[in-house]
């Protein structure tokens, strides 16, 4: 009685844990690894980085606005005289003249009708081209210090901004270069995106394909056990001998074999997909295909150019063509002028604005620069023919990539129908091998089949019901790359994903 209620505790147990295990949708897979990967994580901030260097990209079109100061001490003070300076003082007429005659001592003679003064050593001169033999009644003292300023402590301040006018479209080809960039970044992130879910689906699938081997292995071993059971009895009764017993017993040890292998295989599979879901890798679950669908779904194709219009590869190629056909033009903008609008507003102490003041002074400034490259050597030459070959090399990779995605989806769309013909045969060799084990059962049991036939009937059925299996998960797979070449393979609407 104690031993019945410990097996029902078991059995109720065991049963519990069953309903309690969480069952996983291959979206919900999708989800987790998504949420869980970190080479995604990384590709979506570099889309941020790209949005980031676009966005400083766009605001080189407006103005630089800037402010600068500056001070300086300074060991001496600046003086426009060496010494004392003299000035020669003048009288005037009454209509304004300079009268000079009045304002010198020289004495004066007249030469040919005119009047010219006289040096010192009374010879006749022109002031004209002798003004030093000019002897001035009065002179005013112009001391060294009157013309001495005070540039000990020098304070210079400036706020101004440069606006550009015409830069040879260096601006705008600098602008798509990271406008180009961000696109390439999201291709990048969809790739990525793409190459992840395959290896989710690919594990998913695997997991399935060994739950379904490890049930299959399980009802093998049943066979052979009822089998050897069989036997035994027929042995007891003497109407089969210990070899058979044998053979029988050998078949049940190899399907006990191949069972273990069925399980440790589903084991270390389950691990993979618990690792890429981010899930803990001894956690257990039932999956939500675990009892295959039988029935095989044409796949739908699309265009070819739809195709590889969807593909993250050729988006990718798409940019870099475009990225290299804005540096050629960023290169060819190297040989136009360069015009910028300034302003500025400049204060200074001391200010020579109003006389010479130790106080802060300014004025507004405005202005035009121009830039005009004449000759560096063919510099620019060079770089621009290196642009334009990058360009050429970006188009041929592009065109390379078409074609071989192109053949890639032929190939996948075959493999696919070809797939879905092998899954049909497969199931069509289960019925015959299913129908041939009934007859050798019923044979063997009748005393009219050996236990040879009977064995190999059973190991046909487990061939064709491995082969079935394979076939199931192989149309599985073929329609996944089928998808991921039609470029279909899309990653399902999470919060982690960024919107284009």
């Amino acid at each position: 009685m104690a031993r019945k209620i410990c097996v029902l505790v078991l059995s109720t147990l065991f049963a519990t844990s069953l309903y309690s295990q969480k069952t996983l949708q291959l979206e919900e897979c999708r989800q987790m690894a998504i949420a869980h990967n970190k080479s995604i994580q990384i590709a979506q901030e570099n889309v941020k980085v790209a949005q980031q260097y676009k966005q400083a990209a766009f605001t080189q079109f407006f103005p630089n606005f800037s402010a600068n100061a500056a001070y300086t001490w300074n060991q001496k003070n600046v003086s426009l005289l060496a010494e004392d300076a003299y000035l020669p003082v003048y009288s005037l007429n009454a209509n304004g003249t300079p009268n000079y005659g009045a304002s010198w001592n020289n004495s004066w003679t007249v030469v040919n009708g005119t009047p010219v003064p006289l040096d010192a050593n009374g010879k006749p001169f022109n002031p004209s081209t002798s003004p030093d033999k000019i002897e001035w009644k009065n002179k005013a003292l112009l001391p060294k210090e009157a013309m001495e300023f005070d540039m000990k402590n020098v304070f210079v301040g400036t706020i101004g901004f440069t606006q550009p006018i015409f830069m040879g479209g260096k601006i705008k080809a600098l602008y798509d270069i990271a406008k180009y960039g961000e696109h390439l970044a999201s291709a990048q992130q969809e790739n990525k995106m793409t190459e992840l879910l395959q290896e989710v689906d690919e594990d998913y699938w695997r997991v399935v394909s060994l739950e379904s081997k490890v049930a299959l292995a399980k009802e093998y071993k049943g066979l052979i056990a009822k089998m050897d059971s069989d036997i035994r009895t027929m042995v007891d009764e003497g109407v089969a001998t210990k070899a058979d017993a044998l053979k029988v017993r050998v078949k049940l040890n190899e399907a006990d074999v191949a069972l273990t292998k069925a399980e440790d295989g589903l084991n270390l599979s389950r691990m993979a997909l618990n690792q890429v879901c981010g899930m803990p890798l001894d956690e257990q679950y039932r999956l939500a295909d675990q009892s295959l669908d039988t029935k095989a779904v044409e796949p739908q194709l699309i265009p070819i150019d739809q195709a590889l219009a969807n593909r993250p590869e050729i988006k990718a190629l798409t940019q870099m063509q475009s990225i290299a056909k804005a540096n050629q033009k960023a290169m060819f903008s190297r040989f136009l002028p360069n015009i910028a609008l300034t302003g500025n507003y400049l204060v200074s102490n001391p200010n020579s604005f109003n006389g010479f003041e130790t106080k802060f002074g300014g004025m507004f400034t405005v202005g035009v620069v121009a830039n005009i490259p004449l000759f560096h050597f063919g510099d620019k030459l060079h770089t621009l023919n290196a642009a334009k070959s990058q360009y050429r090399i970006a188009t041929l990779q592009l065109q390379e990539a078409k074609e071989k995605m192109e053949l890639q989806i032929k190939q996948s769309s075959y493999k696919t129908a070809e797939s879905i013909k092998k899954q049909t045969t497969t199931q069509h060799n289960i019925d015959q091998a299913v129908e041939n084990l009934r007859y050798a059962t019923e044979g063997f049991e009748a005393g009219v089949i050996t236990s040879t036939d009977l064995l190999a009937a059973q190991t046909a059925w487990l061939s064709a019901k491995s082969e079935n299996i394979d076939a199931i998960i192989d149309v599985k797979l073929c329609n996944l790359y089928l998808e991921k070449s039609l470029g279909t393979l899309k990653a399902p609407a999470t919060n982690n994903t960024i919107k284009k």
